[in-house]
């Protein structure tokens, strides 16, 4: 089945003080590497800015400005897959991602999921907790066992995807709104390089894990 990316990068980097996703890395962009890696799997690639972006492209094939949110961000590149049938969703910010993950969860699109995530087991003893009187209290501890944190890429039934994005709402990944109509997510093994961008001092986390390639 054909492939398109979407390569969401429309963030203001709040944290990272400044659009963190056109920061230098490797000689391009952040972007421009997360765009690169899509190609592994991906014919056609939509890049997502922010507003009044300047910038070449990052080697993608249609750049969209995105929306006020990150779900109405994808949704914007969402209409610009022409008749891919199988569409990946990665953020910008993780350019270590590898081209064996990308076809990993397109592998599992095409055995059958309406959605394929990369999760990494959680090692941590986990706590539920609230707060009383400003003071944080335990309410009990959850089965570590059965949680993982998520991470893009995340490869989707176009349709399965069209469906979850027409309600409007709003999730912190698209996983998530697939989830909430019943669609089968299925989790493929992440990747500890999978490093997200999030403050500046990160950048020297991702080069020096660039350092040592797998």
């Amino acid at each position: 089945m054909s492939v398109a990316a979407i390569v969401v990068a429309a963030g203001q980097g709040s944290r990272f003080g400044g659009p963190k996703q056109f920061a230098p890395f490797d000689g391009v962009t952040v972007a421009a590497r997360s765009v690169r890696t899509s190609r592994s799997v991906a014919e056609h690639v939509v890049l997502v800015v922010p507003e009044h972006y300047d910038g070449d492209g990052e080697g993608a094939d249609v750049v969209v400005t995105g929306g006020a949110t990150r779900s109405a961000s994808v949704r914007c590149g969402l209409v610009h897959c022409g008749d891919a049938a199988i569409v990946v969703v990665h953020d910008a910010a993780r350019p270590l991602a590898s081209a064996a993950l990308f076809l990993s969860v397109v592998e599992a699109i095409n055995q059958g999921a309406d959605a394929a995530i990369p999760g990494l087991a959680v090692t941590d003893t986990v706590k539920r907790v609230y707060l009383e009187d400003d003071v944080t209290i335990v309410a009990s501890t959850v089965v570590r066992e059965e949680l993982v944190t998520v991470q893009t890429p995340q490869a989707f039934r176009r349709d399965a995807l069209e469906q979850a994005h027409a309600t409007g709402d709003e999730a912190s990944d698209d996983a998530s709104l697939v989830e909430a109509r019943g669609g089968r997510v299925v989790v493929v093994e992440g990747e500890l390089r999978n490093v997200k961008i999030t403050r500046p001092s990160d950048l020297e986390v991702l080069g020096a894990l660039e350092q040592v390639r797998p």
